[in-house]
């Protein structure tokens, strides 16, 4: 789910496959016997030390998926009257800032470098079902149960948000889901670039579909981050919420 449990639809996607016995579905986590290991217990101490390391997410983890070693260098960032003076004379680039910028009123740009983006609503729509509302604290973690959603429900999640001071480049959506302790699912949605606007914007994901199973009712714990190219956070939401049998009463 993208606000629950990622892109995963089912059950084998949250890291309960039967099929497999270790997380990841390989064979680091199975520990060798003093038989099959010639060097003895320090090799399988090692085994179970690099398995063990591989069921816990942790932020260390999350920090480089987001921004380690592999992150791109930017240029230099300008503000919005800045980039609009560079390259004014090539006429293709002119159209395209044109179109990128849309109703942006040119007389009230303002010389701000970071752009700034603060999210109105979160919402997660089910078909025949009322739209349910998630309100946005201040500091980021709700208290107690966020949601509860029923098993082998299609929903989608909506949300919008306000774009000012200068253009954001490259906005994405990334979710990270833990059950007991473990980590059953890890997502990430590009959500594109966008100019300043007084309008906000609203975004729709595509329609998924929530896990069912005696494995997959029960209660989860996720953090869910809205970042720019910068890896710049502009919203980072720590929330619990169920999948159970039937929808939460209205």
């Amino acid at each position: 789910m993208s606000l629950a449990i990622g892109s995963a639809s089912s059950s084998r996607n949250m890291g309960f496959d039967d099929n497999n016995k270790t997380i990841g579905g390989d064979n680091s986590g199975v520990m060798k016997t003093n038989d099959e290991d010639h060097d003895g217990g320090e090799r399988t101490e090692r085994q179970m030390s690099e398995s063990g390391t591989s069921l816990y997410a942790t932020d260390h983890e999350e920090e480089d998926d987001e921004g380690g070693s592999n992150k791109i260098q930017l240029g230099p960032q300008y503000t919005l009257k800045e980039q609009l003076e560079k390259d004014k004379d090539d006429e293709s680039l002119k159209k395209w800032k044109e179109q990128l910028l849309g109703s942006v009123d040119l007389n009230t740009i303002g010389e701000t470098l970071e752009p700034d983006v603060k999210f109105l609503s979160l919402s997660i729509l089910s078909p025949g079902r009322p739209d349910i509302v998630l309100s946005i604290p201040e500091n980021g973690r709700p208290r107690g149960l966020w949601f509860t959603l029923k098993e082998g429900s299609p929903y989608n999640l909506k949300f919008s948000f306000q774009v000012s001071n200068n253009i954001v480049s490259g906005l994405k959506y990334t979710n990270t889901v833990w059950k007991t302790g473990l980590k059953v699912d890890s997502s990430k949605e590009m959500l594109g670039t966008y100019s300043p606007q007084p309008e906000p914007y609203t975004h729709m994901n595509a329609q998924e579909t929530t896990p069912s199973g005696i494995f997959a009712r029960g209660s989860y714990s996720a953090r869910s981050k809205f970042l720019d190219d910068d890896n710049k956070c502009y919203l980072e939401i720590n929330y619990t919420f169920d999948i159970r049998k039937e929808w939460a009463a209205t």
